[in-house]
């Protein structure tokens, strides 16, 4: 049943990441018939993300007081409501405030997965599924555009988001009907300023939460500037641009994978925890960082992709022990940490971009965008290496009771 339940929420971070990527093929087509310009269409697509970002709190908490399956079943209905209410989008603000409120919908989706991976599976497996779900937000990813462009060849944009919301609903569908209710602690027994203070004040929970902006920023950079980057560095033209941005996100999809198998497996054998957690980590972070930085002084584009693919390779390993660490240090409360830590990921996901198109206007180097890039990954090793939480964030509250 585990396995029956985890292949449920791979799909459900495909169906989740086809959604939200499903604004940008026909974002031209968008502005036409709305009469958008190009800063208005940037403020919709900004929208979503921060919406996504500040609301990651409020559902994880959702999901540690209602349970992880009627939380994600409310949840993946809800953003498949925004979405195909996009159908009816008219103007400016119409469609400003559906896509803020698709971006707020989806924000409880990961949160509750992760609760519901804490709750199905033993701590020596934690890891590899977590892997998995990894694998679904990049497989989304890479399939959104591909499906979306064909399914504009069918229909117009207002009737593809009705298309790609549908399996949304039937998946919410299945998933209240197929997983039977598990025995899930529900944390609504903290006081909210309690958990607030253990939140922002925890030295632990600001390690975690800082190496998610970190990383999280830095990946970022595969799925916007990469491609402008090869363009204007190595002289790739646009259309290799689009092929060669696809060799790190596969690299990236089969880190995830190998990382939550091999940090599973060093528990098992080891029983150290640090070392199969913050280790495999550290690891991660260290040979990315290597691996970019060498790529700065590979002449030749396609051999300077495989070295930096390699990095996202091991960039991706070592990410997945922020799921693995999250569930265990958040105990009862896993939706909660999760929540928060993925809340600052989605902050750095989102100035990362804005940052580097600030920075290149007042006439930076591309070059130093990449060196910057390698910096991240090196200071997110650091980070990773002093993070050692030895119990749980919110154990002395439920002890208390």
């Amino acid at each position: 049943m585990r396995y029956r339940v985890l292949a449920l929420l791979v799909l459900a971070a495909v169906i989740a990441y086809v959604q939200r990527n499903a604004i940008s093929v026909p974002s031209k087509t968008i502005q036409e018939d709305l009469g958008l310009t190009d800063a208005n269409m940037g403020v919709v697509m900004s929208a979503w993300y921060w919406g996504y970002a500040f609301a990651q709190l409020p559902a994880g908490w959702l999901a540690d007081r209602w349970g992880s399956r009627a939380a994600l079943t409310l949840f993946a209905a809800l953003w498949s409501a925004f979405t195909a209410a996009m159908f009816f989008a008219a103007g400016f603000t119409g469609i400003l405030l559906l896509w803020l409120g698709m971006g707020v919908a989806q924000a409880g989706v990961f949160p509750s997965a992760t609760k519901a991976i804490g709750a199905w599976f033993p701590a020596a497996e934690r890891a590899s599924a977590s892997g998995w779900l990894i694998c679904g937000q990049l497989s989304g990813a890479a399939i959104a555009s591909a499906l979306v462009a064909y399914l504009l060849i069918l229909a117009p944009w207002q009737l593809v988001f009705v298309w790609v919301a549908i399996p949304g609903f039937i998946w919410a569908a299945a998933y209240r009907t197929s997983v039977p209710l598990i025995a899930e602690t529900k944390a609504n027994s903290i006081p909210w300023k309690s958990a607030i203070s253990k939140l922002l004040l925890n030295p632990s929970m600001l390690l975690l939460c800082s190496q998610q902006f970190l990383r999280s920023a830095a990946m970022t950079f595969f799925w916007t500037w990469f491609p402008r980057y090869l363009q204007e560095t190595r002289g790739v033209p646009q259309l290799q641009s689009g092929y060669l941005t696809a060799i790190p996100n596969i690299a990236a999809l089969v880190g995830g994978i190998a990382g939550g198998y091999a940090s599973d497996w060093l528990l098992k054998r080891t029983g150290n925890r640090r070392l199969a957690r913050q280790g495999v980590a550290v690891l991660g972070m260290v040979l990315c960082s290597m691996l970019t930085f060498a790529a700065f002084f590979i002449a030749d584009p396609v051999s300077a992709v495989l070295c930096i693919s390699i990095g996202a390779f091991w960039g991706v390993f070592g990410g997945v022990s922020g799921y693995s660490v999250a569930i265990e240090f958040g105990g009862k409360s896993v939706a909660t940490v999760f929540a928060t830590m993925n809340m600052c990921g989605n902050v750095g996901s989102a100035l990362f971009p804005m940052i580097v198109g600030w920075y290149v206007a007042q006439g930076g180097d591309w070059n130093f965008v990449l060196l910057a890039f390698a910096v991240l990954f090196a200071v997110d090793a650091l980070l990773w290496a002093l993070l050692n939480p030895k119990r749980p964030l919110f154990e002395d509250e439920y002890d208390a009771r």
